[in-house]
């Protein structure tokens, strides 16, 4: 009798060969496609560009800078695997010319998930688990329905949660702590004061 064959895991060349595979991913070998962002989802991953700027520029220009900050970012690792970052930065003192290429294959410095409805197993277990291996400095994730953030430091133990905040905080959450952050802008529950 023959054992049954593995299926062959999906590489990038089957992902571009993709028409429309902007929301696209390779997790665990396979194609998948990303969640159709909700509108808590998009407010917040706008929300987070916007509150984020004046990092996404050369240091000492209106704001502290030092960052390439970019949204829906497609990252290679080096288990093949490909994930579409809700965003994404690079420090610019080790990538000075900002990464390139499609998919990109420069280990980020800093990741952020935006948690979609029936993609937690994804976001929470399967991604920190590359993005460990990788040994990326920092994950956020963003969970708009539950109105959360954590943020977690690569640690060669495994990531630590150094910071679980939500709507109501305001924090200064690493790598971004030169900025005092209010948790409820994130989610559209800013008050006017």
């Amino acid at each position: 009798m023959v054992a049954p064959s593995k299926p062959t895991p999906a590489t990038v060349e089957d992902l571009r060969a993709v028409d429309d595979n902007d929301r696209l991913e390779i997790i665990g070998g396979t194609i998948v496609e990303k969640a159709i962002p909700s509108r808590e989802h998009s407010f917040s991953e706008g929300r987070l560009g916007g509150i984020l700027h004046g990092f996404n520029r050369r240091p000492g220009r209106r704001g502290p800078g030092g960052w390439w900050i970019l949204p829906e970012i497609h990252v290679e690792y080096s288990t093949g695997e490909i994930y579409c970052h809700d965003v994404g930065g690079w420090r610019r003192e080790r990538t000075p010319e900002g990464p390139t290429g499609w998919p990109v294959k420069l280990r980020p410095d800093w990741v952020c998930e935006i948690v979609s409805p029936k993609h937690e197993r994804q976001d929470l277990v399967v991604k920190p688990r590359v993005l460990l291996a990788a040994e990326v400095p920092h994950y956020w994730v963003l969970h708009p329905e539950e109105k959360v953030l954590l943020v977690h430091r690569w640690t060669v133990d495994g990531y630590t949660v150094v910071l679980r905040a939500t709507s109501g905080d305001r924090v200064r959450a690493e790598p971004f702590d030169a900025l005092e952050l209010d948790v409820a802008e994130l989610f559209g529950d800013e008050t006017d004061d």
